[in-house]
């Protein structure tokens, strides 16, 4: 299963629906969204492709009611989890915050295939070594706004392979 993993879109909806777009065109069946959505403007166009949106609050929380109401009237294509999330996507475990502290313990546990997390707006993949004896990746895939950094950016994940590749939009 290839999934869309974002983060920090910042009330960006025309950026995050692009990310959204290529992933999709690339066969992605899902999207994970590390948090400070802001609004539920935001989130409309991208809900048009129809895949399922996994989606924390982070620290920028904006309109959490509204976004909640989104959800409720989404159909299912909206699963907007709080301050963190605990999700099975393509028979992987996957943990996603919005605090790269917090990911990184939690990627620790072992107990996770994939953890994933934003608010640095620094893209990253890495390898965390974790309790059990393995190691769990981290990704965090920047800021889809592209806001404070030098690209808007974006993770295609394959979940399968467990293969991440940070992408980057066109200005």
């Amino acid at each position: 299963m290839k999934i869309c993993i974002v983060s920090d879109s910042h009330d960006r909806g025309p950026r995050l629906a692009a990310a959204v777009e290529s992933a999709k065109a690339e066969g992605a069946e899902a999207v994970i969204h590390c948090g400070d959505l802001i609004g539920t403007n935001t989130l409309k166009a991208s809900l048009k492709f129809g895949l399922p949106i996994h989606a924390v609050h982070g620290n920028n929380l904006g309109d959490p009611v509204a976004i909640a109401r989104l959800a409720c009237h989404s159909e299912g294509l909206l699963h907007y989890h709080g301050n963190d999330a605990s999700i099975e996507l393509g028979g992987r475990r996957i943990f996603v915050t919005h605090y790269p502290h917090i990911g990184r313990a939690f990627a620790c546990t072992g107990d996770y295939d994939l953890v994933c997390c934003g608010h640095s707006h620094v893209p990253a993949v890495q390898q965390e070594p974790n309790v059990k004896g393995g190691s769990t990746w981290l990704t965090n895939p920047g800021t889809v706004a592209g806001l404070g950094a030098p690209a808007a950016t974006w993770i295609m994940g394959d979940l399968a392979t467990l293969h991440f590749e940070i992408r980057t939009l066109p200005r």
